[in-house]
């Protein structure tokens, strides 16, 4: 899962991107509202985490613009202790939860995971198809009972493609997502990775997992 970390106070970032990354989440991160709405707009994201009391643009700004273009995707947002103004209007902003300022870090980490697992539409932290399993929480996968080594990059790319399995994911915007914004990418590196992936989910060939389709990108089409 790739996160977008908003906050302002450099130490308290680092803290939290730091942690959230030991857990297994790829982390963006931006310290003003201005940098974070276009991170949350221009790349695919799975989560924004927002504090309120931003410069350049506010955090509540920023959660209103991203649900006036249409943004579905999770929303938690940062307050200080006291002001439940705060908390009121950005939760009327179209923030989906709110933490108070301080806090713990595993408070922060349950309210993501609670928010990611209801933007799956799935009612535990498994996903099956078939003889295949994922499991969102320990990030592992199963073929028939069996653990399927996956490194991490090849997790992402798995967990991407079954998120967004109702449409194609096109080559660009899947290495938006697995790669830094500021890195070079190589489609051709992209393609290896995905036979490779294949290969592990469907060693004998009978489940054809991932659909490629020529010029427009890739599909999961396993139900």
């Amino acid at each position: 899962m790739r996160l977008l970390l908003i906050e302002d106070e450099a130490a308290l970032r680092s803290s939290l991107k730091r942690q959230l990354e030991a857990d297994g989440y790829r982390v963006d991160e931006a310290a003003d509202g201005e940098d974070g709405l276009y991170q949350a707009s221009e790349y695919p994201v799975d989560l924004v985490v927002v504090d309120l009391g931003l410069p350049k643009l506010s955090g509540l700004s920023v959660v209103e613009k991203l649900r006036a273009d249409g943004r579905t995707l999770p929303i938690l947002i940062l307050t200080a202790r006291g002001s439940w103004q705060d908390k009121v209007k950005g939760l009327e902003a179209g923030a989906d939860d709110y933490l108070v300022k301080p806090f713990e870090y595993p408070e922060l980490a349950a309210r993501i995971k609670a928010l990611l697992r209801r933007s799956l539409k799935a009612s535990s932290d498994v996903m099956r198809f078939g003889t295949l399993a994922i499991d969102f929480s320990a990030q592992q996968v199963r073929l028939e009972q069996v653990a399927v080594d996956l490194t991490a990059f090849e997790y992402r790319m798995l967990e991407y493609l079954v998120r967004e399995r109702a449409r194609v994911v096109s080559k660009q915007e899947l290495s938006d997502y697995l790669y830094p914004h500021d890195e070079d990418r190589d489609s051709n590196v992209l393609e290896v990775l995905i036979g490779r992936l294949r290969r592990k989910l469907d060693p004998d060939g009978s489940l054809a997992p991932i659909e490629t389709l020529r010029g427009r990108g890739y599909r999961f089409v396993l139900a």
